[in-house]
């Protein structure tokens, strides 16, 4: 996702004044001549504005609603319910809080609360998009956004989608706009406006059974792109075993 060069420009006069590109660059961590081929293209992608933003201590949700498309980000914006928060824990993380709590409960002591790894694990797309899916969510966000349903599933299997998909399907799924941002790995929980420790507090309250049953649903996902993964694995050694 990009926006036009001509608003980045009257943005970053704003904010940073007569500032050099260079000097902004250097701040934001990123390649001059990564901005200049972008300008020279006449769209700069998001992150970098992301990053010019985080350089100059800018809230970045607020930071993009000055783009077209982006306007109502922050108007938008919700707190994530329990669905969305659990989603945002790996699912080692799941399963480590379920073996505590089952090793707690045979030795009659307090589970080991465990520091939760980075939300944006290697199924955050999909399982945020699970979290908030209404029945077709998947197949409303490709009708709105005009694409291939396999290109939206691709993306999703990558764990990656556009800032433009995640805004429209949060705003399709009725929750937070910025909250698929997090999934992504765009936004921290912070610059979403999630509340500190929100995501644990999720963990630790969660009744075991429905724990269980969370921990359940992941690993049959996982186990069918194990499977997959194993599958072709074996025809592509089957495929050279023939042709030796």
């Amino acid at each position: 996702m990009t926006v036009p060069a001509r608003f980045f420009q009257h943005w970053l006069t704003g904010v940073a004044g007569g500032t050099s590109h260079a000097a902004v660059c250097r701040a934001a961590g990123i390649k001059r001549s990564t901005l200049a081929q972008q300008l020279v293209r006449g769209r700069v992608s998001l992150g970098t504005i992301a990053a010019v933003s985080r350089s100059l201590d800018l809230p970045v949700v607020a930071t993009l609603t000055e783009f077209p498309s982006f306007e109502d980000l922050s108007a938008g914006s919700k707190p994530p319910n329990l669905a969305e928060l659990l989603s945002q824990v790996s699912d080692s993380d799941l399963l480590q809080e379920l073996l505590n709590r089952n090793t707690a409960a045979e030795s009659l002591s307090k589970p080991v609360a465990v520091p939760l790894s980075a939300p944006h694990h290697k199924s955050s797309v999909r399982a945020w998009l699970d979290a908030v899916d209404t029945g077709d969510l998947r197949q409303a966000v490709a009708r709105q956004a005009a694409i291939a349903p396999q290109n939206l599933s691709a993306q999703i299997s990558a764990n990656r989608l556009t800032a433009e998909l995640a805004i429209g399907s949060a705003r399709i799924a009725g929750v937070g706009l910025s909250n698929g941002l997090v999934s992504t790995g765009f936004l921290s929980p912070a610059e979403a406006g999630w509340e500190s420790g929100s995501r644990e507090q999720a963990l630790r309250t969660l009744p075991t059974s429905a724990l269980a049953s969370l921990a359940s649903h992941r690993l049959d996902y996982l186990s069918r792109v194990l499977r997959r993964t194993e599958d072709d694995k074996a025809a592509v050694r089957s495929v050279w075993e023939n042709l030796g």
